[in-house]
């Protein structure tokens, strides 16, 4: 299994707007996927910061995860966004 935590972190109370009107779409697609265990970003106390918590069943979900990622408006939008990411694989 692959987790995945950490924050997402705006500059602006303008980016912050993007990550709060676009977020529940990415969510939507991410726990879609194949392979998704979970997938909850939540808002941090400070209002410019997400704390994110994934997990994916294998490696190879968690890279088609990514890579639609990548792909997506949601990725256009937010690119420039801080992400404090930590990935784990437990298991085997």
């Amino acid at each position: 299994m692959i987790r995945v935590t950490g924050r997402l972190i705006c500059a602006t109370e303008g980016e912050a707007g993007i990550v709060r009107a676009m977020l529940p779409e990415h969510i939507r697609l991410s726990r879609a996927e194949l392979g998704c265990l979970t997938f909850d970003v939540s808002p941090y106390a400070d209002p410019l910061v997400w704390v994110l918590d994934e997990s994916f069943l294998y490696r190879s979900a968690f890279e088609v995860h990514q890579a639609r990622t990548r792909a997506s408006a949601w990725f256009t939008a937010t690119r420039q966004l801080k992400r404090n990411f930590r990935v784990e694989e437990i298991g085997s």
